[in-house]
């Protein structure tokens, strides 16, 4: 009949005090059956006696019978549920003697409402550690019908009478119902608490992550949340209104912010757009992730250590100004140098003017077609049949051409510095 240590101080033996703070709790039915019972004092000192012995029945028990407390009974969780069952039934002994059923000393709580708001509190420390309550209502189970063999036997051993032993079967399970309906509400509510803060601490943690926060802050956030870091994450930019969808595809340690999305320098914040925080898909894992997204609007940025997620969110900010086609994955390792050139627009546009001034006075069709043939021509390393195939034209035409972008700019062909700024801007969308 596990309770917690709380209701007495470990070791010492001393009754809890009542306080300003913690008013006495009310009267419950295991009290009022117990007031009926009223023990004789000769047979309540003889199963005082027997207690620890009692104890030892329940403890063996619970660890033959609810496999969840078997281990634990190793280290701190078994001194709790230790002390917890001893206490348990010196309360309902107390209750259940001529003398507690008087009324409690002055200044002190009732025995049977001590053991009940600790039940509570069990079930609350069940929940902060991560069991569900269903352990707990097996141990009480377990509890109460060890305790009642025991104790109707020792009862039996000192002259009670039948009357008296069905009404003590009785005042045993009220308790055991009391103690498990306490156990759950006090898991309830420490779990609805506990998973609205993880809610707000995953929020700070992502938030923080994003922005760059220093790693001393980032490991603290996380152990808040109670999310165990991943080796490297990827953040993947996707539709607000399909992100919780998208992220039950994913690994279920994925990280989610659906709204209000930090901006990265430079670029205003995205709009309608929700921020997934994928853990360990780099190298051979970034393939299946992108299978996964297949067929959805997403810009997926890179893998990086955790502690980076800001590096890979502002690649994949940035990376999401490039133009694309709908419901397709915009993968930006494949798209590195489209990247930079879109990092810095106003900068690229003066480039671009800079560099092709040459060619302003030309009519736009001219410009256009001698700037097509110049960027093959660079980027094919001067191979005239291979930009001839290229843009579908005689090779003749590329001489042609090139002989005109000669006379246009001179010894800048022979200039490396120059030829770099005309690979960038023949490179660049103009605006």
């Amino acid at each position: 009949m596990p309770d917690t240590p709380k209701t007495r101080s470990q070791g010492s033996g001393e009754r809890p005090r009542a306080t300003p703070s913690s008013p006495p709790p009310a009267a419950t039915r295991t009290a009022a059956q117990a007031a009926e019972l009223a023990l004789d004092e000769q047979t309540a000192r003889s199963l005082r006696a027997h207690l620890p012995e009692v104890a030892e029945s329940v403890i063996a028990a619970i660890i033959e019978e609810v496999p969840s407390y078997s281990a634990p009974f190793q280290g701190r969780m078994g001194r709790v549920i230790e002390q917890a069952v001893r206490t348990s039934l010196d309360s309902f002994l107390d209750a259940a003697s001529a003398a507690s059923a008087s009324g409690a000393r002055e200044g002190e709580q009732t025995s049977i409402g001590v053991g009940v708001q600790a039940a509570e509190q069990l079930g609350r420390a069940e929940a902060r550690a991560g069991r569900p309550v269903d352990a707990l209502l097996s141990a009480y189970r377990v509890g109460a019908r060890v305790s009642w063999r025991e104790v109707s036997r020792m009862a039996v051993a000192q002259g009670a009478e039948a009357a008296t032993l069905g009404r003590f079967a009785e005042v045993v399970f009220t308790y055991i119902d009391e103690l498990s309906a306490a156990s759950v509400a006090g898991h309830n509510a420490e779990t609805h608490t506990a998973e609205r803060a993880r809610i707000v601490n995953l929020d700070r943690l992502v938030r923080s992550l994003l922005v760059g926060a220093p790693e001393t802050r980032l490991v603290e956030a996380a152990q808040l949340a109670r999310w165990t870091p991943a080796r490297t994450l990827t953040v993947v930019l996707v539709a607000g209104e399909r992100a919780l969808n998208t992220a039950a595809m994913l690994d279920p340690r994925t990280l989610t912010l659906g709204e209000d999305l930090p901006p990265v320098r430079g670029l205003p914040a995205p709009d309608r757009v929700a921020a997934l925080l994928v853990p360990d898909a780099g190298g051979r894992a970034r393939g299946a992730l992108l299978d996964v997204l297949s067929g959805r609007d997403a810009v997926v940025g890179p893998a990086v250590p955790w502690t980076e997620a800001d590096r890979s969110y502002a690649r994949a900010v940035r990376a999401a100004v490039l133009p694309r086609e709908s419901g397709t994955v915009l993968d930006t390792d494949a798209h590195l140098a489209q990247i930079v050139l879109a990092a810095d627009p106003e900068t690229l546009a003066d480039l671009r003017e800079s560099a092709l001034a040459p060619f302003a006075d030309l009519t736009e069709g001219s410009a256009d077609r001698l700037a097509e043939t110049l960027r093959a021509w660079l980027l094919l390393q001067g191979r005239r049949e291979l930009v001839a195939e290229a843009l579908h034209v005689h090779p003749q035409t590329v001489r042609y051409r090139m002989g005109q972008v000669r006379e246009l700019l001179g010894d800048r062909l022979q200039d490396p510095d120059a030829v770099l700024e005309l690979v960038l801007a023949l490179s660049a969308r103009p605006s």
